[in-house]
């Protein structure tokens, strides 16, 4: 469990002001010194993350953060770094002392949101009523630890909220691929074996397809896109499904049997992570670029771009002969994502396997919010080829978006 890769861990964001034992919460209930402590105000000043298994949860990432009243240029910088972790918050702890406006906008920020929260009424031992508790409670929160976290008093009570408010995804998570194939299906997996690769090891998305494959028993079936061709013509039947890389979905499907179903990692990874209608509907919208107009590539780790990068090189060039070239074409990476999104005609983001759920959907929220179209690499290079309608013939069954996409074709 220790392993599970962050991406697929609830994270758990701790909020507040300065000073109101937002760290010293956190320390108690992971039981260990994760976070300094000090009574002088503004002691935390990035956000500091402790990685745990909180049973029955299973894998999370809890997120301390600096107090949301600082003060000065340098304070409202590790403000906005704290609002910023709100984008990848699937459960929030709002820490208080006292009831202000702080702990007011903050609240109202999580109902917009729809981020689940609770309220920890911290340093119960300094308080002779319940004054703040009721305070809260007029607030309209539901969940209310009074906590004293130097002596661990509510702690237990606060970690049993946590579980009540999981949300109910994340407990019964979307499968990658299991619901997409049945007992016995033999699944080919076609992977690309590049720089971009951990040495010595598939990435990360390739391993967890082949966990669910076996554990739906099924079979499956490795290989590179250039060992493909040699691959196929040694079976007795076709696979039942085909899964490859977007960077050969064109190369791969022009070797695949008609009847065979395929689909790319990525695409999986628009259902898994992200909003799968939204994204094919920003896919629709490739066909309305023109010279000038500005698309934003949006990608989730910061590896080293390698010479023919799929982000910077390969969906760049496709969009230019796409439109006759004149695109103007930006791209970011990691957490860098543009405030202002209006300037752009639309987002293409990558599969996101570093990101938590919470953290996509936080930017296709702010993208429809902007207007703007955002689809995902797998989604977008399928269009481009003129095959998008054929990757998503493996969800017609399974996804009821995919279904009406492919019926309304």
């Amino acid at each position: 469990m220790i392993k599970t890769p962050k991406g697929l861990r609830l994270h758990i964001g701790v909020f507040g002001r300065r000073n109101v034992g937002k760290s010293s919460v956190l320390n108690a209930m992971v039981k260990q010194s994760v976070s300094i402590v000090s009574d002088i105000a503004g002691t935390t000043t990035d956000p500091v993350e402790k990685v745990m298994e909180l049973k029955p949860i299973g894998p999370v990432v809890f997120i301390d953060t600096a107090g949301v009243d600082d003060i000065g240029a340098l304070g409202q910088a590790r403000v906005a770094k704290t609002m910023k972790v709100i984008d990848r918050t699937e459960l929030a702890i709002l820490v208080s002392d006292e009831w202000k406006d702080y702990e007011r906008q903050l609240l109202a920020l999580f109902e917009e949101r729809r981020i689940p929260y609770i309220v920890s009424a911290n340093k119960s031992d300094l308080r002779l009523n319940s004054e703040l508790e009721k305070a809260i409670a007029g607030a309209g929160a539901k969940l209310t630890a009074s906590t004293n976290a130097k002596d661990g008093d509510g702690i237990s009570q606060l970690r049993e909220m946590i579980i009540q408010a999981t949300p109910e995804d994340f407990l019964s998570s979307q499968p990658i691929i299991a619901d997409l194939i049945e007992p016995g299906d033999m699944v080919f997996l076609v992977t690309p074996i590049d720089i971009e690769a951990p040495k010595g090891r598939l990435k990360m998305l390739q391993v967890h397809c082949l966990r669910e494959i076996l554990d739906r028993n099924s079979y499956a079936m490795i290989v590179k896109e250039t060992e493909l061709p040699e691959a196929l013509s040694k079976l007795k039947a076709m696979p039942s499904l085909m899964v490859c890389d977007s960077q050969v979905f064109d190369e791969v499907a022009k070797v695949t049997p008609a009847h065979v179903k395929l689909t790319t990692f990525s695409i999986l990874m628009a259902r898994f992570k992200g909003d799968f209608q939204n994204m094919l509907n920003g896919a629709e919208t490739l066909d309305r670029l023109s010279p000038g107009d500005r698309v934003l590539i949006a990608e989730a780790c910061t590896h080293h771009p390698i010479g023919e990068d799929i982000g910077r090189i390969q969906i760049p060039r496709l969009l230019q002969q796409h439109v006759g070239g004149g695109l103007e074409i930006d791209v970011v990476a990691g957490r860098d994502f543009p405030e202002d999104l209006t300037p752009y005609e639309l987002i293409i983001h990558c599969g996101a396997c570093m990101f938590n759920r919470r953290e996509v959907l936080s930017r296709i929220d702010k993208a429809i919010d902007s207007g703007v179209p955002i689809t995902n690499y797998g989604m977008a290079i399928a269009h481009l080829h003129g095959i998008l309608q054929r990757a998503l013939e493996p969800f017609a069954k399974a996804n009821k978006t995919a279904q009406v996409a492919l019926l309304s074709a």
